[in-house]
Parts: structure tokens; C-alpha cells; sequence
């Protein structure tokens, strides 16, 4: 279930089940199944929309469900339920193309009266399998009883790629597409989930919930923004809520590592890319990292609790005691090296030095591939850089007005080359026939003004790796402080954010990335007990597998205070 894309969301979420009230139980005697199957072909309508009902099957109890994983395919012996596909919003859009909004819905025989919309990833196209991922290891939602919708956000990556329009991202070329990959697809998805929850089991949800990590952290941050109403309980994860921004600054990443590959005529070839830092190279800088703050959280361990304390300043010290005095070698940095990294790391400007995008903490889950193959691409050359394969195209054909038209993977990473930062970097925030609105009005959703969320007693977790190479943890936190100062100092009061030391994008790096954010939301939402920390436990992956550490709500970070160093009771949560 878990992706770089999608999400590596928490630990089990067995807890939940004790928050649960009674479910409702349709058992297959009592017609569940033929109620399931008589669903197919209606018309749901709802708040002045419609849905068509596309395909309903019965699913029994324990039925096996195969769905793939990058360590291969996994199984799940789901229980009994309706198997719901549906689309909506059928039209005929730019180019020839037909587009509408699919979403895929599974609805347990026993509910336990709850929802959870499973948030998407990357550029969406794909309607998913509604599972309801909540956590990296452990029960999904449908297991646990609830109702569980995915969506496409518009687009069909099958239907809708065409190869003159830069193949899947063409839905970019399209005014409403972009709308509704941005925020106005999930609206009308989440209405049509509760309109099916009410006709299949004669009640609305008592609480419902949103999951997503990227582009479904994105999603989460939308509906707390535009649809404040929607959801009782949302985990915003490494949130995109400044796509447009963050594709800017894949662009200011690429040229920067790419200054160090180019050849005599200034010319860039993707392939030489992965060369600019080899393995060995980015373990000197994660070493220099460490030196200067691993052990202002109390203890030299391996990892960079306290974020907040590693001073720029302290880590080129330390990336100056590594550069080479002469020649490079495997045991030294190039100047040229610490300078590509030092501009990465403080975020695009323009000419006149204003802030494009956040700048970024350095990330001790540098040495790890979850990081360089985002910025640079695998060592062995294999799979070039995904700020140029996913970044460019993305920047070209969704974020920026009007979008730009792209051939191969070289002319991607020659485009971002040629970005103007003073020009270019505006048009994310254009509008130009047809396009009425922004890229960034129509995707992102960093607004401050939660007030309505709020008020009606929302709540928002946003958990996010402080060495991811995506989303810049320095935007979350950033976001914090003024939501924070919009609140008057009590924006606690409904939403948290939790860094997680050495975790890249949704997971992975030298880090405790298996944690239970769900649980908390759940907790906080139906108890009221909001969460200050959560478990978190490193993988089999890491240096240091079952090595536990408390993840802190932000300002606080996890200092140690004595005791077992593989013990998250070691540690305690507190500012400074």
C-alpha cells in the first residue's frame, strides 16, 4: 500500500476499534448482498449533483484481495462488503478529450458508523482500491469497518494521456481538469460517498475522516480550507500545499546539481546527473550533518531530534573540514559540491533575492536513496531524477499558465534548465485564456484562515519528515507559525505538526517512520485527548531496527532525559 507517492502512513490501529461505537450490521442472510447488487445502475442525487452508480459487487467475508507493493504482490482477506465503482461530472473537455470524476467505494456488511476518504498521490489519475491505508503495518480501514472512498481527482491516466500534451499530465492543458485535480473533484466525491453511506445504510457517518500523505496531504489541507464542513478528522501528511511553489524549486535543485555536470558548452545530459554526488560522497555530508547536530537533543545517536537547533552555519563548518585541497577524491567534497548543496538547501530566490519557495533543514536521510532519487536520480543511472521525470512535466503542463508542451525525458530536464526565475517563476501564479484562474489558486491550499475548520471543531494532524526532498518541512512549519499567530497563539487548540527526524518523502530514510497518526486523530476527535506525542519505531531498513522515539508536536522536540536509547520513554518532549 505504501508508496513514495501515496503515503507511509503510521503503526496499527488496532486502538480504534475500542472508539468504535456498535456497528451496523447487515449479515448476507439479511440482504446485504442483493441490497449491494441492486445499488448498480442507479443515480445517487445529492445537494444539486449527481453520480452514477457504475458496478456493485457483493464481496464475502474473507474473500482474498491481491494489490501490489513495491516488495512484490500482498493479499488481504478482506471482510464482507459492497464493492462500489461510480463516476460523476461526465464532460467533454479541451483537445477531444472525455473526461469525469471516478471514485471506487468499499461499504462494510458491519460498519462501524465512520468514513475515511483515502487521499491520492502524485499527478492522481488512478481511482485506487479504497482500502484505506491509516498506517505502514496493521489493518486497513475496510478492516477495521469503515467506509472507505477513493477518487481519481478528475482524470484517468488511461483515457486521458495524450502523447502530444506531455502523455498523463495533458489533464493540465485543461481549465476544469486542473480544477479538479486542485481541490473542486473532492468535494463532490466526499458528497457522493455520504450520499451512498446514507442510502445503503439509512444514516449518515457519525465521524468521518480524511487520510493522505503528498498530493493527499494536499487534499487534506484542502477540504480543512475550501470545505471545512466535510471532515471531523484529517492526517495532512508531507502536505503539497504549495505545489506550484515546490515544482519552482525542483527546477532551482535540478539547475543547481546540474552546474556541477555540465559539459564544456554548458550542456546538461540527463544521464550525468546521478554523477554529480555518488553514495560515498553524500555519506560524507550526512556525517558532516551529525557532527554538527546530533547531540543537541541531549545525545549522540545517529539522528537529528532537534531540528530546529542545526544551524546552517554549524553544518558548512563541518562540510568545510571534508573539502578537497586538491583534487577530488572519494574521501573529500569539491568546493563546487558544498556550494551546489548550500544553494539547494537555502531554497530558490530571484535576482533580487525573493523568496520562491521555503528553504529547507539539512536533511540527515541525505545519504539515503529515498532522497537522492528525488533530486539526482539512483547511482547506477537507472532511473533518472524524479524532480526532472515527475517535476518538470508537472511544472510545465499543471503549474504554471499556459502550460508547455514536452518530449522526452532530456528536453524535461532541458526545460527546467532554461526556467527564468525572475519570468518564469510568476506564471504559477498567471491566469491567460482559457485558464480564468492561477495554478495556484486552483491547487494550492496554504491558506492561514482555518477559522471555519475551527468552529466547527476540526481537527488536523500534519505529520512530515524533516529530510524530505518533496515538500520542505521549513513550508509546514512556517504555515504553523502564522496559522499560530492568526489564533493567538492557540492554534494547538486544533491542529499539530509532528516532524519525523531523518524521514524522506512519506517515509523511508535513516528514521522511526512506522508510527500511528490515525489512532491520535481518532482519540483527540471522539475523546478529546490531543496528542503531544506519538510512538514512532524504525524499520528493518535503518541502522537501528526497533530503535523507538517520541515524535513531538511542533515547537517541542524529542531530548533525551536517560535511560535505554532504544526507548522512546528515554526521551521527553520540550522546546529548545
Amino acid at each position: 500500500m505504501k508508496t513514495w507517492l501515496l503515503s507511509a502512513l503510521p503503526m496499527s490501529v488496532l486502538a480504534v476499534i475500542g472508539l468504535a461505537s456498535a456497528p451496523v450490521a447487515f449479515a448476507q442472510d439479511h440482504g446485504f448482498a442483493t441490497q449491494c447488487s441492486a445499488l448498480a445502475g442507479q443515480t445517487l442525487s445529492f445537494n444539486g449533483d449527481q453520480a452514477r452508480i457504475v458496478s456493485a459487487d457483493f464481496r464475502p467475508d474473507k474473500a482474498p484481495f491481491t494489490y501490489g507493493t513495491f516488495a512484490g504482490p500482498a493479499t488481504l482477506n478482506l471482510p464482507a462488503h459492497c464493492d462500489v465503482s461510480g463516476i460523476m461530472h461526465e464532460r467533454n473537455g479541451r483537445f477531444g478529450q472525455a473526461y469525469a470524476i471516478r471514485f471506487h467505494m468499499r461499504l462494510p456488511a458491519d460498519w462501524n458508523q465512520r468514513m475515511v476518504f483515502q487521499g491520492g498521490g502524485g499527478s492522481n489519475g488512478v481511482v485506487g482500491d479504497a482500502l484505506g491505508p491509516l498506517a505502514t503495518s496493521g489493518p486497513t480501514a475496510i478492516e477495521l469497518g469503515y467506509a472507505v472512498i477513493s477518487q481519481d481527482s478528475g482524470h484517468d491516466n488511461a483515457t486521458n494521456s495524450d502523447p502530444a500534451r506531455n502523455g498523463e499530465l495533458a489533464f493540465g492543458f485543461d481549465p476544469q481538469a486542473r480544477s479538479d485535480y486542485g481541490h473542486t473533484s473532492l468535494k463532490a466525491s466526499a458528497d457522493a460517498a455520504k450520499a451512498l453511506i446514507r442510502k445503503t445504510y439509512g444514516k449518515a457517518p457519525r465521524y468521518s475522516y480524511f487520510v493522505g500523505c503528498s498530493k493527499g496531504g494536499q487534499e487534506g489541507m484542502t477540504f480543512a480550507q475550501y470545505y471545512p464542513d466535510v471532515f471531523d478528522g484529517i492526517v495532512a501528511s508531507a502536505p503539497g500545499f504549495s505545489l506550484p511553489r515546490a515544482a519552482v524549486a525542483e527546477a532551482w535543485d535540478v539547475d543547481a546539481f546540474a552546474s556541477l555536470a555540465a559539459d564544456a558548452n554548458g550542456h546538461v545530459n540527463l544521464m550525468d546527473l546521478p554523477r554529480t554526488f555518488s553514495n560515498a560522497d553524500f555519506a560524507l555530508v550526512h556525517t558532516a550533518i551529525l557532527k554538527a547536530c546530533d547531540d543537541r537533543d541531549g545525545i549522540a545517536d545517529g539522528m537529528v531530534l532537534n531540528f530546529l537547533a542545526c544551524r546552517d552555519d554549524d553544518v558548512v563548518a563541518q562540510l568545510g573540514a571534508v573539502q578537497c585541497r586538491d583534487a577530488k577524491t572519494a574521501a573529500c567534497l569539491s568546493g563546487a559540491q558544498i556550494t551546489g548543496l548550500r544553494r539547494v538547501m537555502a531554497g530558490p530566490v530571484s535576482s533580487s533575492g525573493r523568496p520562491l519557495y521555503a528553504g529547507w533543514y539539512w536533511p540527515s536521510g541525505i545519504a539515503n536513496d529515498a532522497w537522492r532519487m528525488w533530486k539526482i536520480g539512483s547511482e547506477d543511472g537507472r532511473i533518472p531524477a524524479l524532480n526532472v521525470l515527475l517535476g518538470g512535466a508537472s511544472l510545465a503542463s499543471v503549474f504554471t499558465t499556459p502550460p508547455t508542451t514536452l518530449g522526452d525525458p532530456q528536453s524535461r530536464l532541458d526545460y527546467m534548465l532554461a526556467f527564468d526565475f525572475d519570468r518564469d517563476a510568476g506564471r504559477i501564479y498567471a491566469a491567460a485564456d482559457p485558464f480564468t484562474h492561477s495554478a495556484w489558486a486552483s491547487i494550492a491550499s496554504r491558506s492561514t484562515d482555518l477559522s471555519a475548520f475551527r468552529a466547527r471543531g476540526g481537527r488536523l494532524i500534519v505529520p512530515h519528515g524533516d529530510s524530505d526532498p518533496v515538500f520542505s518541512l521549513k513550508d509546514t512549519v512556517d504555515w504553523f507559525d502564522e496559522v499560530n499567530d492568526r489564533n493567538n497563539g492557540k492554534a494547538s487548540d486544533f491542529v499539530r505538526v509532528f516532524s519525523v527526524p531523518g524521514m524522506c518523502h512519506c517515509g523511508g530514510g535513516p528514521a522511526t517512520d512506522q508510527y500511528d497518526m490515525f489512532t491520535a486523530l481518532v482519540a483527540w476527535v471522539e475523546k478529546g485527548r490531543a496528542p503531544d506525542s506519538v510512538v514512532a519505531t524504525a524499520g528493518g531498513g535503518t541502522p537501528w531496527p526497533g530503535r523507538q522515539r517520541p515524535l513531538c508536536a511542533y515547537p517541542q522536540t524529542a531530548h533525551y532525559r536517560g535511560g535505554d536509547v532504544e526507548k522512546a520513554d528515554s526521551f521527553a518532549c520540550q522546546a529548545g
